[in-house]
């Protein structure tokens, strides 16, 4: 198992917002968290790239523990997060945000190499190179972040709400460079406001609320339980 969480507790000074989460993700998969606001989605994903430390509880990655490490030490052991907010430097050009990916390598060689891969995936990192990343539409924004993400040849990606505010032409990209990176063998843990899409994706699902999993199984279970649509009406899954 690439990656497991156990009894994690982590929150913020409000309190705990995940409460005794557990789960399991395996090398070459995807894995959609999904759940109503407020659940604990990106806070799960906030404690994966270091960024919050649990409270309480332990998560390994390729065996070792890694709930004490920086953020920093998580990225050298090829964890990597595409954040919510659009995460580029604007005022520097297209190519300059893209290598900074590959700032942990020391092999030039390397980088040109990795570089030239993600302008073959992504045109708009060649075509843009340039350009100052502030005048790129969001969408393209958006393609430049996998881009740079995949610098490093990571061997987890952790993407947060991919989508969010994308139109529909380059939210076909996006779901297109999803599916990319799963046919390249990469393992994914994706957080996904369009519950039917990021399942759909994925090879399982897990349901939160309020901080604890409550389902949990493979992406067509999720998809065909009944409780899913009353959970995103506004309800809360039945005890049943």
């Amino acid at each position: 198992m690439l990656l497991k969480l156990h009894n994690v507790y982590a929150g913020y000074e409000g309190g705990d917002v995940l409460k005794g989460i557990s789960m399991e993700v395996e090398q070459g998969t995807t894995t959609c968290i999904v759940g109503p606001n407020g659940a604990g989605k990106s806070t799960v994903l906030r404690v994966l790239s270091g960024l919050l430390k649990p409270r309480l509880g332990d998560i390994t990655f390729a065996g070792r523990s890694i709930a004490a490490l920086t953020p920093r030490q998580i990225l050298a052991l090829g964890i990597v997060q595409v954040p919510q907010n659009h995460s580029l430097f604007p005022g520097m050009t297209v190519q300059e945000n893209v290598r900074l990916g590959a700032y942990m390598l020391n092999d030039a060689a390397l980088v040109e190499r990795r570089l030239h891969e993600v302008e073959e995936m992504f045109p708009v990192v060649k075509t843009r190179a340039g350009d100052k990343a502030g005048n790129l539409s969001g969408g393209q924004q958006r393609l430049v972040e996998f881009a740079r993400c995949l610098m490093l040849d990571p061997r987890l990606i952790l993407l947060d709400e991919p989508s969010m505010g994308l139109d529909p032409r380059t939210f076909k990209q996006v779901v297109e460079t999803i599916k990319a990176m799963q046919s390249s063998g990469r393992t994914i843990v994706l957080v996904e406001q369009n519950a039917r899409t990021g399942l759909s994706l994925a090879t399982n699902g897990i349901v939160l609320e309020s901080g604890r999993v409550r389902l949990e199984g493979s992406h067509t279970d999720i998809l065909n339980n009944p409780e899913i649509g009353h959970l995103y009406l506004g309800g809360t899954l039945s005890n049943a």
